[in-house]
């Protein structure tokens, strides 16, 4: 592979500091942002013959530019990268597939600050927790926190000059003793800080600090004998513990860590990620995930650590891993358990991984079965909407089609178990109808049609839908009663403005249900119907224009205008056509009767 020079000359200058680096195509745009603790070495890898895979060739390939920012360590480059990715999405970067918005909890930046969910970040001092996968435990974290404290829930104005014109008055929340009146100066700033310092601590999963804390001031109000503050402090510790006996706790040992499983097989790639501070698992993620470039599994271990821990806005310092191997790291440790509750927690993630492919695919085998047998279904729904003793397997839709009456034809396509069998389509070149007249039309197409199976005594179908209403409908009967079938094809008509149907001897029509698949199915016979007739009625137009010219000549015949059309194709090429080649094929006579009309009629 012949590399670029102007890139290579990039590549030479680079420095042998932390960094990242980013890969422009041709139109100026970031397919690639990667991070390096040596840029020189890491980019440098990337234009050699040797060791590149098929589809890491296919991004060099696009590379143009290099762009390249030095930072301080190996930190610093970890944040640079992941913002850079969020900021420009690239193509070839290694990017979590499931693109919803998971929910945040919110400590808004406000005097008595607000506690809720949101699906949005802004930049506005907040704080954020979150986000949260699993939205049901969000919202029990949520239950809790109004359960042990005494948070404001409106969205008043509560800033110290606001409070002091006592224009506002408490609400019900704090009658019913959820909210201790702050709107009304009943509750001070830092009364309610010491709350919110709770619920930091709560949101940032250290339980056990927060109740080391309970503990330490319920001990310090008993001993000033403050015990109706000392009995809130129990009831907290005790909510607190309630809530720790049903969430997701590892262990009662002080430990914080992360934990990321990543499998990769024929069929994607997929990972799962457990957050874990102070024994508790406070984010479990599991998702699929895109890689475009075919990544070796260390490669795909360093780049998803880097995005989830900052997507989880997490700080550990040390990850367990599914692989052992020795990562790109001087951050983090990086260890693969063999026992012990580390290991156990590995098997979750590995089990959380195995679980989520086994969903995927039975939703995708739910989905193909469902696409194969939705045919069948629309046919069984067909049935029972027409009251039929048995499935309608064999369908037949007829069509008339014509312009202003002229160059009349009709046409019957054929579905067989709810699917169209185009090889029994057949299309009827009216002989016996003169002028517009759809109704004998359509008895003329019905009557050839099941006469010539008849004869050839071959399968009559279940049912047969009248494109076209009453009228036409009353034609087919005559025709199918004429033949003596009455008893052995079901006929219905379709009304197109309303898509009604209509069966011989009832007055009042069958509306089928919009969603139903048997009107999806009476809608695509009627379509193809329409479409198999009207091809062929303008096939048919479009010949007989063609020759319409020519019969103009006295002289010429059906056969030699036929002759003509064969071998020229075109008028266009007749008029410009060697003369003895024209003499050759309708001799010399019909030549110059033919040249004669042409000089008349440039």
């Amino acid at each position: 592979m012949k590399f670029d020079q102007h890139l290579l000359e990039i590549v030479q200058t680079l420095p042998h500091d932390p960094g990242v680096y980013q890969y422009l195509d041709a139109e100026a745009k970031v397919i690639y942002v990667g991070k390096a603790i040596d840029l020189k070495k890491r980019v440098s890898s990337y234009f050699q013959k040797e060791h590149l895979d098929g589809k890491t060739r296919t991004l060099v390939k696009q590379i143009t530019n290099i762009r390249f920012t030095v930072v301080q360590n190996e930190l610093e480059a970890l944040l640079l990268e992941n913002n850079l990715i969020k900021s420009y999405r690239p193509r070839y970067n290694v990017l979590l597939k499931d693109d919803k918005t998971y929910p945040w909890i919110v400590i808004k930046n406000e005097a008595f600050a607000r506690v809720f969910p949101t699906r949005k970040k802004f930049n506005d001092g907040s704080t954020y927790f979150g986000p949260y996968p699993n939205v049901k435990q969000m919202h029990q974290l949520l239950g809790l926190i109004r359960e042990l404290f005494l948070l404001r829930t409106c969205s008043l104005d509560l800033r110290a000059e606001k409070i002091a014109k006592e224009k506002y008055k408490v609400c019900l929340e704090y009658h019913i003793g959820k909210c201790a009146g702050p709107c009304q100066g009943f509750q001070t700033q830092a009364n309610y800080d010491k709350s919110l310092h709770s619920v930091r601590l709560l949101l940032e999963g250290k339980n056990y600090s927060l109740s080391q804390h309970l503990k330490k001031e319920m001990m310090a109000f008993a001993a000033n004998q403050a015990y109706e503050e000392a009995q809130r402090c129990k009831e907290l510790l005790e909510a607190l513990d309630k809530y720790r006996s049903k969430s997701m706790v590892v262990s009662d040992h002080l430990q914080s860590f992360d934990v990321c499983y990543i499998d990769k097989n024929p069929e994607g790639t997929w990972l799962s990620y457990l957050v874990v501070k102070e024994g508790n698992i406070i984010h479990a993620y599991t998702s699929k995930v895109s890689d475009p470039l075919d990544a070796p599994i260390p490669s795909l271990y360093e780049q998803l650590i880097a995005q989830l821990q900052s997507h989880f806005n997490s700080q550990a310092k040390e990850i367990v891993i599914g692989i052992d191997a020795e990562l790109e790291s001087s951050d983090c440790k990086y260890l693969f358990p063999k026992r012990g509750e580390k290991k156990q927690l590995l098997d979750m993630a590995q089990n959380n991984v195995r679980h989520a492919q086994l969903q995927a695919k039975k939703a995708a085998l739910n989905k193909t079965s469902a696409v194969q047998n939705m045919p069948m279904q629309a046919v069984i729904e067909l049935q029972s909407a027409l009251g039929l003793g048995t499935p309608p397997l064999h369908i037949e839709c007829f069509d008339n089609s014509n312009l202003q009456g002229t160059h009349p034809v009709s046409a019957c396509v054929v579905f067989k178990n709810g699917i169209a069998s185009k090889t029994d389509y057949r299309h009827f070149n009216v002989k016996t109808v003169e002028g517009p007249d759809d109704f004998s039309t359509m008895k003329e197409a019905v009557s050839r049609r099941y006469k010539r199976l008849l004869e050839e005594d071959a399968p009559l179908p279940d049912l047969v839908i009248i494109d076209g209403g009453k009228g036409q409908l009353g034609a087919a009967l005559e025709a199918i009663e004429e033949l003596g079938l009455k008893q052995q094809i079901k006929l219905v008509g379709l009304a197109k403005r309303l898509e009604e149907l209509y069966k011989p001897g009832f007055s009042k029509s069958l509306i089928l249900s919009r969603r139903s698949l048997a009107l999806k199915l009476v809608q695509q016979l009627r379509d193809e119907a329409h479409r198999f007739g009207l091809s062929h009625h303008r096939n048919r137009r479009s010949k007989n224009a063609l020759g319409s010219e020519l019969d103009q000549i006295n002289g010429l015949g059906p056969k030699t205008i036929a002759t003509l059309f064969n071998e020229f194709q075109t008028i266009s090429n007749m008029k410009s056509a060697d003369i003895a080649l024209l003499r050759k094929k309708i001799g010399a006579a019909k030549t110059k009767l033919l040249l004669d009309y042409f000089s008349n009629n440039p």
